[in-house]
């Protein structure tokens, strides 16, 4: 990215209506999303009635109640356009259109995501939304959708041309007068966080597309560990009105995935990775945003999932990023602070073997302040608020603890 542009962005947030401030005032993302998307379990085959099932799953397993709100179709929903270059949802799978579905969901109180591409094709080679910004914009919100995705297949790979694209779109949405979150999607590879919010977007993602797999050891570094390192330079871009997105939760999945579970042979992860991977995302301030069946959900898939206190750090309306404060042998140490004063500490084992030991708050977890409590909201025991943290983990096992002040 050249200097100039750099600069030019930085002078467009500054000045828009697009400032972290003004979408905070806009009260759209205050804290991260929390939903659910179609493609790494369906992909292209989602319908109507799929999608009024998930909603009604969403509802009736609690998830509805723990925060979870979007229904968000991705790629291939699309019929094409009609004989005035509208937008039409495929006939077959979806009969009664999209204002009906929205409808629903509405009626449920829910919302729903769209899906489109700032080019001519998606990338399942379907209708974008190129040079039909305003047009599609429109018809977004004359359906009722609350939420777009937007993606950067078939499109330049130019800084300058993907601001220009995505602003249009982010333009256009503003236009409409109907809040609409706005999801920027190009996989992180021209540094979405410096320029996205400029753009009108509300989460950016940072990383490829992340993968059912907890290291992927691949060139593109997308197995969860892989991509939750990629997101630690980046901490001070996140805030209300605008998040860093590391991709969706694989918590579910269990190698079901088609796109997911790409190049690990359908495996999954273990249910000590899955918790490490919800309590990351968490600590991240990333949107919550879930890709499994919701129908068959586990037990224990729906106890993560809807894991109060994990989901209250991510929708903490401080809305600060976590940053590593502790790295050695095998074992790292987040911090995030919290509103009120609060604190949370993640303690991660990164490696393969039982990591013990303790960790002292003021040298190891950079803090010198006074807590009162200190609970441990995920993992195998309580504890007691002291000078030194006591851990003892499984392999890619973690724990998270509020500090609270007096």
């Amino acid at each position: 990215m050249n200097k100039l542009f750099s600069l030019l962005c930085g002078c467009v947030l500054a000045m828009s209506g697009y400032s972290q401030s003004m979408l905070a005032k806009e009260g759209l993302c205050t804290t991260p999303p929390m939903g659910w998307n179609s493609w790494n379990f369906f992909e292209g085959r989602i319908s109507d009635t799929i999608l009024r099932q998930m909603g009604d799953a969403m509802v009736a397993n609690g998830m509805k109640a723990a925060g979870y709100e979007y229904i968000i179709i991705d790629d291939l929903w699309t019929g094409g356009r009609d004989a005035q270059n509208n937008l039409v949802p495929d006939a077959v799978r979806f009969p009664h259109g999209m204002k009906a579905l929205a409808d629903y969901l509405h009626a449920r109180g829910l919302k729903l995501g769209i899906y489109s591409d700032a080019a001519m094709l998606t990338c399942g080679g379907v209708t974008g939304s190129y040079n039909f910004e305003e047009q599609d914009a429109a018809t977004f919100a004359s359906w009722g959708i609350d939420y777009l995705k937007y993606d950067y297949c078939n499109a330049p790979q130019d800084v300058s041309i993907a601001f220009a694209r995505y602003k249009k779109m982010g333009d256009a949405l503003k236009a409409t007068g109907r809040p609409i979150v706005y999801a920027i999607c190009e996989w992180g590879q021209l540094k979405p966080w410096l320029w996205a919010r400029a753009a009108g977007g509300n989460l950016w993602r940072t990383t490829w597309d992340l993968r059912d797999v907890w290291q992927s050891h691949n060139d593109k570094l997308t197995g969860i560990l892989e991509v939750f390192d990629q997101e630690e330079h980046i901490a001070q871009y996140a805030g209300p009105g605008g998040w860093n997105d590391p991709d969706m939760l694989m918590v579910g999945l269990n190698g079901k995935g088609s796109s997911s579970s790409a190049g690990n042979n359908g495996v999954g992860c273990t249910p000590t990775e899955y918790a490490a991977h919800f309590a990351l995302w968490c600590m991240l301030a990333a949107p919550l945003v879930v890709n499994s069946d919701l129908r068959q959900l586990s037990a224990q898939s729906l106890q993560l999932l809807n894991n109060k206190d994990l989901i209250a750090i991510d929708q903490d309306t401080l809305g600060r990023q976590a940053v590593t404060v502790f790295k050695q042998n095998g074992i790292q140490v987040l911090k995030k602070e919290l509103a009120g004063g609060r604190m949370a500490i993640c303690v991660l084992n990164r490696s393969d073997s039982l990591q013990s030991g303790q960790l002292s708050l003021g040298r190891d977890l950079a803090s010198s302040g006074t807590f009162a409590r200190c609970h441990l909201i995920f993992g195998q025991k309580n504890i007691t608020a002291g000078r030194m943290l006591a851990y003892k983990l499984a392999p890619h096992a973690c724990e998270v603890y509020v500090f609270t002040q007096p």
